[in-house]
């Protein structure tokens, strides 16, 4: 199986680590009779050969050694070399022309290669059967023979882990052979109806889903949660409960918040999917599955609605409360996961709040989190509670603020409470008169005490902040953030700030001149001894975040900032979107010309949705002056998607940003009527 290995030229190779000199170790290494040995070979060819998807020069020396390992016999672990081989070959290679070309030249192998698959759907190994199937459809041909073929190995197949895997491999045989695929449909919808076990109908609804939706049963939700239940009741489960919540380190946390039934969450990952924007047939599951007496059905719901709420603007209550009535489970992780989906949901986790009171209030070991590294953190079902807005977190985090330990980032919850958490100030006052200016964790414990009392506007807080402000030694970056906190903090104080005004003047020549501009603005309502430092900023600065936030700032002055229209205009027409959307914006409420820039706010909102909560912002500001763009807060009120669900790295403050853009709008248009 080895052969020839020595005589490839291994150094002049590449994988993501530089020469594949050790890659005739790691071959050999998957066909040890060491099981470490094995798994550790594994993991090298995941972490170099192939990391993350790609397909080396490297990796395309491997496939026929890999083609040969997997029909030995004799090498354990054959099934991980055959999913090696799946991935490898269902890349899209898309990060420049050399590795397309690696891709393409990987597939033509395996496609050369494909008759191994046939022999592996038949081996002796259940889970060799079980990867191969989905090989198959990838790599052999043409498709009447890949469809004949499906149709045998089901027909023969007793376990149900490799038929699972057969009904998967059909509906891809669908999505890639439309042309022959009724016959795919045909068996799926056979699969899905009885005799077949309660575990392949639902992976074969899942299929027909994606592929022919239209043959779906009209009580689908019924019908699955039924089968699902009777799955959960034939399947008898060892070792998956970890018993109440236990210690909170790192490595409980990992262990617990992994699904113990992958092969449910599979299945339901994929219905679910299916389903895409069958938002209430999916509301409707959850809570189903929600329900269901397995804990561990309940588990994968909770994470599987993780994924709903994200996308979608459900306005369903009911699966949230579900959620928080998984939080006194006798499985530590299913409260885990309810805690992590409900810290998610900011407001939206409201009707779990009842659920969340009561364990903070009943059981104090979960106001604090212990993390193996660094100090305590808030408890999750505490930041949660925090995060709906519902006053009665406070007086819990007042008990928090009166212990012994307090978490430094206490004071991030706050600002969700409102005026509810006026009560705090004292104590978060007190706190951060104790910061010392010029330790090694100052940013640590301030920032989020300032974010707290800005949020709170207490104006007896302002020796502190400037205590704090005239303490800072210079330094880097930290330092810069932390003085752009105490100046928005000061700012926010409004002419109770008075006394900071020599201090903020200092910075203008600095890089917190916007902020320190704002804030003197805040308290002094004075344009001729903030523009000059704003129009700096907005024509020589580099940073075009700065450059954004100084046209922000001078939308704010209003007509005062006329100076600013020339450079205003010039941005409004170039740069990137949020860019232009904040001149455009800043000119129009300095000068009332929207005609001009109505182009550019529009292209803007649809180009980039993080420009979408500043552009209603503004035309909230407006009023009747924004009509001109209602529409666009009028579709964006219609549609049942988040903003920003297609954007690359969307995660969870993003659903309470996007509750924020509807909440603008809402109040935009109910402010001149159109509500």
């Amino acid at each position: 199986m080895f052969r020839g290995i020595d005589e490839v030229d291994w150094a002049s190779l590449r994988h993501a680590y530089g020469s594949a000199e050790d890659v005739p170790g790691l071959l050999r290494g998957l066909a040890s009779a060491d099981p470490a040995e094995r798994e550790s070979a594994l993991d090298g060819m995941y972490g170099a050969v192939h990391h993350q998807g790609g397909v080396y020069d490297a990796t395309l020396a491997c496939v026929p050694f890999l083609l040969a390992l997997a029909v030995r016999e004799e090498v354990r672990d054959r099934a991980g070399v055959v999913e090696l081989l799946v991935s490898i070959g269902d890349i899209a290679g898309d990060e420049g022309a050399s590795a397309e070309e690696n891709a393409a030249m990987a597939r033509a192998a395996l496609h050369a290669g494909a008759d191994v698959f046939v022999r592996l759907a038949g081996d002796a190994d259940a889970g060799v059967r079980r990867a191969a199937a989905g090989a198959l459809v990838r790599f052999l041909g043409p498709p009447a023979r890949v469809l004949a073929l499906l149709r045998e190995r089901i027909t023969v197949e007793r376990d149900d882990r490799v038929l699972l895997a057969l009904a998967a491999s059909l509906g891809l045989f669908a999505g890639r052979h439309q042309e022959h695929a009724s016959g795919a449909v045909d068996l799926l919808a056979e699969l899905s109806g009885p005799p077949y076990g309660p575990g392949l109908r639902l992976a074969a609804l899942g299929q027909l889903a994606g592929c022919a939706p239209e043959l779906l049963p009209a009580n689908l939700v019924p019908a699955v949660v039924r089968l699902l239940r009777d799955r959960s009741g034939e399947h008898t489960r060892t070792g998956h409960g970890s018993g109440r919540p236990g210690p909170d380190t790192l490595a409980d946390r990992l262990r617990r918040l992994r699904p113990s039934d992958e092969e449910g969450s599979q299945l339901m990952r994929t219905l679910h999917s299916a389903l895409g924007s069958r938002v209430t047939d999916r509301v409707a599951l959850l809570c189903g599955q929600l329900t269901s007496p397995d804990p561990l059905d309940r588990c994968n719901a909770v994470w599987m609605s993780a994924g709903l709420f994200r996308e979608w603007r459900t306005g369903g209550a009911e699966p949230v409360a579900l959620i928080g009535a998984q939080l006194g489970a006798d499985e530590g992780r299913l409260h885990d996961a309810a805690t992590a989906v409900l810290v998610e949901l900011f407001e939206l986790a409201g009707p779990a709040a009842d659920h969340l009171h009561a364990l903070v209030t009943l059981r104090p070991e979960f106001r604090l989190r212990h993390g193996e590294r660094g100090g305590p953190t808030l408890g999750g079902p505490l930041k949660a509670l925090a995060r709906t807005g519902d006053p009665r977190a406070t007086p819990v985090l007042s008990e928090v603020l009166a212990g012994p330990v307090v978490p430094d980032d206490l004071g991030y919850a706050i600002p969700h409470l409102g005026p509810a958490a006026s009560p705090l100030a004292p104590a978060l006052r007190r706190r951060l008169a104790r910061v010392p200016p010029d330790g090694p964790d100052t940013h640590e414990r301030a920032a989020p005490l300032l974010s707290a009392l800005t949020a709170l506007g207490d104006a007896e807080s302002i020796p502190a902040v400037l205590r704090l402000l005239r303490g800072m030694p210079d330094g880097p970056r930290p330092r810069d953030a932390l003085t752009g906190a105490a100046v928005r903090a000061l700012g926010a104080f409004g002419r109770a700030a008075d006394e900071a005004v020599p201090d903020l003047r200092g910075l203008l020549e600095t890089d917190r001149a916007v902020a320190a501009a704002e804030a003197l603005w805040s308290i002094t309502g004075e344009p001729d001894t903030v523009l000059p430092a704003l129009l700096r900023e907005l024509t020589v600065s580099g940073d075009r975040r700065r450059r954004a936030a100084a046209a922000d700032t001078l939308a704010r002055l209003g007509p005062a900032a006329r100076p600013a229209l020339p450079g205003l205009r010039r941005i409004a027409g170039s740069g990137d979107a949020r860019e232009r959307a904040t001149a455009a914006c800043a000119v129009w409420r300095i000068a009332g010309e929207p005609e001009q820039f109505l182009p550019v706010l529009r292209s803007a909102w649809a180009e980039d949705p993080r420009t979408r909560t500043p552009v209603a912002g503004c035309v909230a500001t407006l009023g009747l002056a924004g009509a001109p763009l209602h529409d666009l807060l009028r579709t964006e009120l219609a549609s049942p998607r988040r903003h920003r669900a297609d954007v690359r790295g969307y995660g969870s403050h993003d659903i309470h940003e996007d509750e924020g853009l509807l909440r603008v709008c809402r109040e935009a248009l109910a402010g001149v009527g159109h509500g």
